[in-house]
């Protein structure tokens, strides 16, 4: 079907942010799509403290990024925004590193209050990239599990969560090839 590279921008791995990432990947990789999960927490502190263009891990998202037919980035609200390990992440990264990738925004807070993150922080942080931002999902804590089998408590926040990731996988899909008209007129001499 094709790649997905997951960003998840929390630097704690008990959280729900977290738990939503993978569950959404999850999700993708049983509709046949290739899953690749990234962290804050995979990257050196230093590199991204110090904003090491050269780290090796930096590269290596760079291309994973730049490989994938989509991309979901995920984060915690911290003061009515993402997390800030998340921005030392694509401050070094290539600005046009998705370009014409369209990605699935995701941030999870304690209250509704803290939506409006998803449009005035996150999406302006991937357009910075050229990335083609989708609705996206906010989940408030209450509709999240923390343990157990059920990730998504909230009946009408699953299905939100369900349509809005087959809006991206279809999105992402490799489209056939559209026929031009001059293909179609050329076409029918034969």
């Amino acid at each position: 079907m094709g790649r997905i590279v997951i960003v998840s921008g929390s630097p704690s791995s008990l959280s729900r942010s977290e738990r939503i990432l993978y569950y959404l990947g999850d999700l993708a990789m049983q509709e046949g799509f290739s899953v690749h999960h990234v962290s804050v927490k995979d990257f050196d502190a230093e590199d991204l403290l110090f904003a090491n263009f050269n780290s090796s891990k930096i590269k290596e998202i760079s291309v994973e990024l730049q490989k994938a037919d989509g991309v979901i980035v995920g984060s915690p609200v911290y003061k009515a925004s993402y997390s800030g390990v998340l921005k030392a992440l694509f401050d070094l990264l290539p600005q046009d590193v998705l370009q014409d990738t369209f990605v699935l925004p995701v941030m999870t807070g304690g209250s509704s209050s803290h939506l409006l993150a998803l449009d005035y922080a996150l999406k302006p942080l991937l357009a910075t990239v050229k990335a083609h931002s989708l609705k996206g999902l906010y989940f408030q804590d209450s509709e999240i599990s923390k343990t157990g089998s059920e990730v998504i408590i909230d009946n009408v926040m699953l299905n939100r969560t369900k349509k809005q990731l087959n809006y991206f996988m279809r999105k992402i899909s490799v489209d056939v090839p559209v026929i031009s008209e001059k293909d179609v007129v050329s076409a029918s001499h034969y």
